[in-house]
């Protein structure tokens, strides 16, 4: 893996798999952007979450938000969906086209009707429906994975979707938390999106893919519905030699050279790429079964 700030963002490159971090912040960061992530492998591409800073975070960088045309949410939090109200109608009042979609039937009802429908549906005098704005694309449940597991690709890009314990923090597991998910890229990387600490989710799918980098979500203190630096810290060291600590507040320097010390891989970059080498070193891994 190599670390570049790009010059000029594109969605488009050689091949190789790039991870691009539009930002690396936590829902209340003011000095960070929102912890959305853009995926790029050859000729395609996928954003990762769209919070409500993203359009103008990618504008910011050099590209304009109707240049992302495929999606998937890992949940409902506004830094993650808050742009897609803006997505959704220029989409189809600008651009005259339907995003993409990844999502499963579970999570498109609470997407629309919980979040996206308020400021949509009535746009029209015949109410407007999530098919009427987004083209959809079903993942398939993998029935061999270790939790509730939903995989698709798009284009080059093959992403599996592990549910989350995310929230409520009075869950006691993925099972009885709200519907959320974490993001497994081409078997090789672990993006978490928000969860708290589910070590389980780490271990299981390190263990039958040997993951070669995991972005985990880590909040400064310990409590509410995010992993902590100290819970994160209990892992072994062959696993946090892995971790790239992502979706922090803007105290985070405060605990940089505290996590190198515990033995982390480093902190997410905000406005870089992390490229991958166009094959995985060792891709053979077992399902569980």
């Amino acid at each position: 893996m190599r670390i570049q700030k790009p010059s000029n963002l594109e969605i488009k490159n050689s091949g190789e798999l790039a991870l691009y971090f539009i930002g690396t912040g936590s829902a209340f960061a003011k000095t960070l952007n929102q912890n959305n992530l853009i995926i790029t492998k050859g000729n395609h591409h996928l954003l990762v979450d769209c919070g409500t800073k993203c359009s103008q975070a990618l504008y910011e960088a050099g590209l304009s938000i109707d240049s992302i045309r495929n999606f998937v949410i890992t949940h409902s939090h506004a830094d993650h969906i808050g742009g897609l109200e803006e997505v959704q109608l220029f989409s189809r009042y600008v651009l005259g086209e339907k995003p993409l979609m990844v999502v499963n039937e579970d999570y498109e009802p609470i997407l629309w009707n919980e979040s996206l429908k308020g400021g949509s549906e009535r746009s029209e005098a015949t109410p407007l429906t999530f098919e009427d704005l987004w083209e959809i694309q079903r993942p398939t449940l993998r029935k061999d994975m270790p939790r509730e597991t939903w995989e698709t690709t798009i284009g080059d890009i093959n992403i599996k979707l592990p549910r989350t314990k995310h929230f409520p923090d009075t869950a006691s597991s993925w099972k009885d938390s709200a519907w959320s998910c974490a993001v497994i890229i081409d078997d090789r990387v672990l993006f978490t999106s928000d969860t708290r600490f589910d070590a389980p989710l780490i271990e299981d799918f390190d263990r039958i893919m040997n993951l070669e980098v995991i972005f985990h979500d880590c909040q400064l203190f310990t409590g509410g519905v995010h992993a902590s630096l100290d819970e994160l810290s209990e892992l072994p060291e062959e696993l946090k030699t892995k971790i790239v600590l992502m979706h922090y507040g803007d105290n985070w320097r405060d605990f940089e050279s505290e996590a190198m010390d515990r033995g982390f891989h480093s902190w997410a970059k905000q406005g870089h790429s992390y490229i991958f080498d166009a094959k995985k070193p060792d891709a053979i891994w077992c399902s569980i079964r």
